[in-house]
């Protein structure tokens, strides 16, 4: 069983969205764990932007690094620079990744415009979580 843990910033929109694909390219030999060195709650628009992906990601919790002290990671992956550069020290022997991805919660625009940033970035994170499990796992 590999354990792979994703974070974020607030655990609410680019970690939540590489849980999803994580979880639908990987078997049952793979578990997933998302985090946030905050916690934002999961955005609805990430929620919404997946399902347009056919993905239902409306179950997660957004969750603090701080819960899964402890736990055995072989991977963590970052994929914000934020959390990269603020996430405390986390005892591990898990293999570190780092992918900054825009934040689409940041984006200013029309209500079109906006969904179509939030595709955008989880069209990015959707071939990056394809192309990892293809390489890793």
């Amino acid at each position: 069983m590999k354990n792979i843990l994703v974070l974020c910033t607030g655990n609410s929109c680019r970690s939540q969205i590489a849980h999803g694909y994580f979880e639908y390219f990987s078997d049952e030999n793979v578990k997933i764990f998302s985090a946030g060195v905050e916690t934002h709650g999961v955005n609805p628009k990430a929620i919404a932007t997946m399902k347009a992906d056919g993905i239902d990601i409306s179950n997660y919790i957004s969750n603090n690094i701080d819960e899964y002290r402890g736990q055995n990671f072989d991977y963590i992956l970052t994929v914000c620079d934020n959390a990269k550069e603020r996430c405390p020290y986390f005892p591990s022997n898990a293999v570190k990744f780092h992918q900054n991805f825009p934040d689409p919660p940041k984006f200013v625009g029309t209500e079109e415009e906006v969904i179509t940033e939030f595709a955008r970035v989880r069209d990015l994170i959707k071939v990056y979580c394809k192309e990892f499990v293809s390489a890793y796992l």
